[in-house]
């Protein structure tokens, strides 16, 4: 049976893509910092294009010919669960380093 694509993501054939705006380059760089504590817990890695402000995330199980699986579902759903408290504490942390 077919998995619900998860809000704000579109299946494709190969892949669930999503694109989010952020209010910055920080924030932007947050978010992604965030989805990488994800992605590297599930050890199942998106490809990431980030363009100033804008994220495209793209998630495909490389190891099963670049197709959607279950891995690809759970890992979206889990970004759109990213508590904003995070990537805020992430954001700050990050313009703290940036101006050091």
């Amino acid at each position: 049976m077919p998995q619900a694509v998860p809000e704000s993501w579109t299946q494709t054939d190969n892949s669930l893509t999503r694109t989010i705006q952020r209010a910055d380059f920080v924030d932007a760089i947050a978010l992604v910092v965030e989805i990488g504590r994800l992605a590297d817990a599930a050890d199942h890695h998106p490809d990431i294009d980030i363009r100033y402000r804008t994220l495209h995330l793209n998630l495909s199980t490389h190891s099963a010919g670049n197709k959607v699986t279950a891995k690809d579902f759970d890992l979206a759903q889990k970004i759109n669960e990213l508590p904003e408290d995070a990537i805020r504490h992430t954001r700050d942390e990050l313009q703290r380093r940036f101006k050091a």
